[in-house]
């Protein structure tokens, strides 16, 4: 099978209708200057009534302003979001009382595997500074 380039991907989204078929678009890629804003108002346009958009990698990669207006029209009809423009989320945050959006804390990748990984770094760390000596696994 031959590996697609970044453009190509990103030129199948946009042009082949991928979104307007789509039940569920489910975000998983980096931001760059090409993927800002890669799911914009035009995008959210073209999307199924009822479709459902989720976003767990970056929040630019969504047009925050056209997600609400869109979600009022009804495509998507529901948006899941992990990550956001301001971490915490401020009061009154636009999204936080809707029926149709899902809201998770930037926590979406955990579970009990990668607690087990990271709980017990995260410990020793914190242990080691409360000690006054140097962190055990400094962040890289």
């Amino acid at each position: 099978m031959a590996k697609l380039s970044t453009d190509e991907l990103l030129n199948a989204f946009k042009e082949l209708s991928l979104i307007e078929l789509s039940d569920f678009v489910s975000l998983h890629c980096p931001l760059t200057p090409r993927t800002r804003h890669l799911i914009d108002a035009a995008a959210l346009a073209r999307m199924r009534p009822g479709a459902i958009l989720v976003n767990t990698a970056r929040s630019a990669l969504v047009d925050m302003a056209a997600l609400l207006a869109a979600l009022d029209a009804g495509r998507p009809g529901i948006a899941a979001l992990d990550v956001y423009d301001d971490e915490p989320l401020p009061e009154g945050f636009a999204l936080a009382k809707r029926e149709n959006v899902v809201l998770t804390p930037h926590l979406g990748f955990v579970n009990d595997p990668v607690f087990g990984k990271f709980g017990p770094g995260v410990v020793e760390n914190l242990l080691a500074w409360l000690n006054g000596k140097p962190l055990a696994k400094p962040a890289k």
